[in-house]
Parts: C-alpha cells; structure tokens; sequence
C-alpha cells in the first residue's frame, strides 16, 4: 500500500511539475497600437526551419518516426507521415485563429485585403506523448511578425510566444495532433489578449 501511495505521488508531482510550465510572451519590438479598431489582419504560417522534439530538422524526424511505424506495419509510416502535415491545416490553424479572434475581438484567417498580416513562424515543436501512466505535454515556439499586407518586407512589430503548452484535461491526448492543436490554441490566445491588451 505504501508502494502505491509513493508511486501515486509521484506521479502527480510529475504531472503537477508539467502544468506548472508558463507560457512566456514578449513584445519584441514595434507597436500592436496599429491594430486599433481594426476588425480583420491576414494570417499566414511559416513551418520551415523547424526544430522537433530532439531533432534539430523537421525532416529528420519525419524520416525517424515513419520508417519506425513503417516498419511496425506497411504504409502506416506514409498515413502518419500524410496527418502530420494534414494537421495545420485542419487543426492546428483553426484553432489558434479561433482563439486569437475570440481574445482580440477581431477575425483573424486568409484575409488578403486586410491592411496588417501575422506572419506565424513555429521555430520548435515538442509534440509530447501520452502513455498512460506517464505524459508530457506538447509545446511550441513562435515568432509572430506583424506586418504591411501590401509590403511584407515592412514589419510592424515582433512578438515571442514561448513554451505555449499543449494541456488536454480530459487525459485522451494520445494522438500527438491532439496536444500539438492545444499547443496553438494557447499560442493565438496569449497572442489575442497582448494585441487586446497593446491596442487600446
């Protein structure tokens, strides 16, 4: 019974340990004050030169995780492989604009007339894992540039989103496009409620 109390402890310092984790966002530089009242900004999303878990490059640890299911079972590897990616789009973007516009209060998505444009860069993506009696959740880094739609070389302001943690409460975050889609979630509220808080 002790084994079982200390094991149980110790498990949820773990976890505890996990959620204490924060999120940090920095205006770098530039003014979000450009962004009063407006009511749509463009969004775009740049996943190159990405860092994955321990894995320095994207495509290494593609190449990693779909010969090792691969070879668990035949095309298993390729279907991963095709929802890794399938995920921004369908999930991770979504859900960090559904945020962002929620804590803005201001439609954020593919707007191409509007006058300012996010430029989101993930520069590193921990997708996490959840086996059971053991989880880590998954983070991601960005770099948002906002800038002139018409001229993108024109940036307006810099802002830092680290560590935006991926947390499911519901404990059902096996699959890693769970946890990642949470990760952006966090991310464009964080980003929503600075670019509230900034353009007053």
């Amino acid at each position: 019974m002790k084994k079982v109390i200390l094991l149980t402890t110790a498990l949820l310092l773990c976890t505890v340990g996990m959620v204490g984790y924060a999120q940090k966002v920095k205006l770098e530089k530039g003014n979000l004050g450009v962004l009063k009242g407006a009511s749509t900004v463009n969004v775009i999303y740049d996943y190159s030169n990405m860092s994955v878990g321990k894995f320095k490059k994207e495509e290494d640890y593609i190449a990693k995780k779909k010969a090792d299911y691969n070879k668990k079972e035949a095309g298993k590897g390729d279907q991963w492989e095709n929802a890794w990616i399938a995920d921004r789009e369908n999930r991770f973007q979504p859900q960090f604009e559904e945020l962002y516009a929620k804590y803005a209060d201001m439609k954020i998505g593919d707007n191409p007339n509007a006058k300012y444009t996010w430029i989101i860069k993930t520069t590193r993506t921990e997708p996490g894992f959840n086996i059971g009696v053991m989880r880590k959740y998954a983070e991601i880094d960005c770099e948002a540039l906002l800038v002139e739609t018409a001229d993108q070389s024109k940036v307006v302001a810099k802002v830092t989103i680290k560590k935006s943690v991926g947390r499911s409460y519901g404990g059902y975050d096996y699959d890693s496009g769970t946890r990642v889609q949470e990760s952006y979630a966090l991310a464009g509220k964080v980003l929503g409620k600075l670019v509230k808080k900034k353009a007053k």
